[in-house]
């Protein structure tokens, strides 16, 4: 009796295990380029199961993607391939201003020991009877550059359709995001389904997006995984880069309350990584790349000092004092879910910040003469406009 009811149990949990595999292996979110530069690009994508994956890079030519073996670029950490579900793969070694088509690739582990690695199906993108996926590089040489500002979507997928939907059209250069895509970051899934897919089906896979951190973003219990989809180049949610003629400062400003307030259950310590953030801050605005771009834009989700909270005090007493020095064309906020524009000279700026809503897109063209700013509502139609001069 004994035995039978071993059997059955032993039969049940093979039948469970079989019914929990029982879905194709897929790439189930992606890909979408990050850190996008004048010699290289991450691109980043999820599986439903653990996987080992690679790139694969050929020219922008007329020659088929099978014409020949593509030079492969795996995800690697510490001499050895990563296996797992996110698939973060940093391509590096191109030529700046050139287009380069890609393939991704994705190889399940569906059994690991210490010395053995058991593998299964192989999912990859279609290059067969459609286009590859593509993406060029930045070229700082060049005279001008493109981009769409949105922020506080809040999980809204139709506004950020909405808002997007002409970046292909208008050529846009990168997206940035300036945070609080989501309302708390709960799992990966749930990005993706708050904004990653949406963002993908529009742009991302072939046009990059830059994040700015907003205080949304630090919330969840998923919260630590950020830089897993959103990896930057110094490794924090602080970073610049540079997009033809203007060099980008984008800053983090933590949350808006004290650390010591009961939301965040005595996990708050933006005061430390603010003040680390200030004196990275300071290197970054003496570095020759700043001082000699044509336009120097800083993006940061809540705006320092527009609130008598404490969070947007203490930006503006730890950055605008280093920024009022830098000959800061602009900056760009989110956070209050409404429009404000504040020319120079006001609040303690000597720079104009525009504080985008989330119902409207920041559409922005820095030239050889000016920057234009633009604000359209979903409907594009023309809200605000400024110009720039060059100085």
């Amino acid at each position: 009796m004994i035995r039978k009811a071993l059997l059955l149990l032993s039969g049940l949990v093979m039948w469970f295990g079989a019914a929990a595999q029982s879905d194709d292996f897929k790439i189930t979110g992606g890909p979408y380029l990050q850190m996008l530069g004048e010699h290289e690009v991450t691109i980043v994508w999820a599986t439903n199961r653990d996987a080992v994956s690679w790139v694969e890079i050929a020219p922008d030519n007329d020659e088929h993607f099978y014409a020949t073996e593509r030079p492969k670029f795996f995800q690697t950490d510490m001499g050895r391939k990563v296996v797992g579900t996110l698939h973060r793969v940093h391509v590096t070694g191109l030529e700046k201003g050139t287009t380069y088509r890609y393939r991704i690739y994705s190889k399940e582990v569906t059994a690991q020991t210490d010395y053995y690695v058991q593998y299964g199906k192989t999912a990859a993108s279609n290059v067969y009877d459609v286009k590859p996926f593509y993406f060029t590089t930045f070229d700082n040489d060049k005279k001008s550059v493109s981009f769409t500002v949105v922020n506080d979507i809040h999980g809204n997928n139709a506004m950020l359709a909405a808002l997007t939907d002409n970046v292909r059209k208008d050529k846009n250069d990168f997206v940035l995001f300036n945070g609080d895509m989501v309302t708390t970051f709960a799992s990966g899934q749930q990005i993706f389904d708050g904004f990653l897919t949406t963002a993908v089906k529009s742009f991302a896979s072939e046009i990059p997006f830059f994040y700015a951190r907003g205080n949304h973003e630090t919330r969840g219990l998923f919260f630590a995984h950020y830089r897993d989809y959103f990896p930057s180049p110094t490794g924090q949610t602080y970073y610049s880069f540079q997009a033809g003629p203007v060099f980008f400062i984008v800053l983090d400003g933590g949350e808006d309350k004290p650390d010591s307030d009961i939301e965040y259950n005595g996990l708050g310590g933006f005061d430390t990584y603010r003040a680390q953030e200030a004196e990275w801050l300071k290197e970054t605005l003496n570095s020759d790349a700043c001082k000699n771009a044509a336009y120097r834009v800083v993006v940061i989700h809540i705006p320092p000092g527009y609130s008598a909270w404490y969070g947007p005090i203490e930006s503006k007493r730890l950055f605008v004092p280093l920024l009022n020095e830098a000959k800061i064309d602009l900056m760009l906020c989110g956070h209050l879910h409404k429009h404000l524009y504040v020319p120079a000279g006001e609040n303690g700026c000597n720079f104009p910040v525009l504080i985008n809503s989330n119902v409207e897109g920041a559409y922005i063209h820095a030239g050889e003469k000016e920057m234009e700013v633009t604000v359209k509502d979903k409907d594009h139609k023309v809200l605000h406009n400024w110009k720039y001069p060059r100085k």
